[in-house]
């Protein structure tokens, strides 16, 4: 598989996992060299009654700082596949159901795994948009 299409999927994974309601949290982090940019995390927000995400940028520039941007659910491979190998080579995604890594290799090869999962409860914010 190529990597477009392993990225593909797995952005699919966070997609499906928040159509379904299980998604907890997703993060990027494992940088190669020492960036700025330390990690990424992304978390549900409900802005005008519409389901979105807030996205996270943690970096490390005279400081801890962080800086947040909301995008919509549809932009989230987009706006996040640049970051992959260009920062960050692990990719974790948090759901009820399990925990999805996607990580690239010494060859920049992505793979994706499954592990049990960390989190027992899904986003708040998600179960709350989903349960009004």
């Amino acid at each position: 598989m190529t990597n477009t299409i392993v990225y593909t999927a797995f952005f699919a994974a966070v997609q499906d996992s928040i159509a379904a309601g299980t998604f907890a949290k997703l993060t990027f982090t494992k940088t190669v060299g020492k960036p700025e940019l330390l990690n990424i995390y992304v978390r549900t927000t409900v802005i005008d009654d519409i389901l979105k995400l807030a996205v996270t940028f943690k970096s490390y520039n005279e400081g801890l700082q962080e800086e947040e941007k909301v995008i919509a659910l549809d932009d989230l491979e987009s706006e996040l596949t640049p970051y992959i190998n260009n920062p960050f080579m692990w990719m974790l995604l948090f759901t009820t159901e399990a925990d999805i890594t996607m990580k690239l290799n010494k060859k920049r090869n992505a793979t994706i795994t499954e592990h049990p999962p960390t989190f027992k409860n899904p986003d708040a914010t998600l179960t709350a948009y989903r349960n009004k």
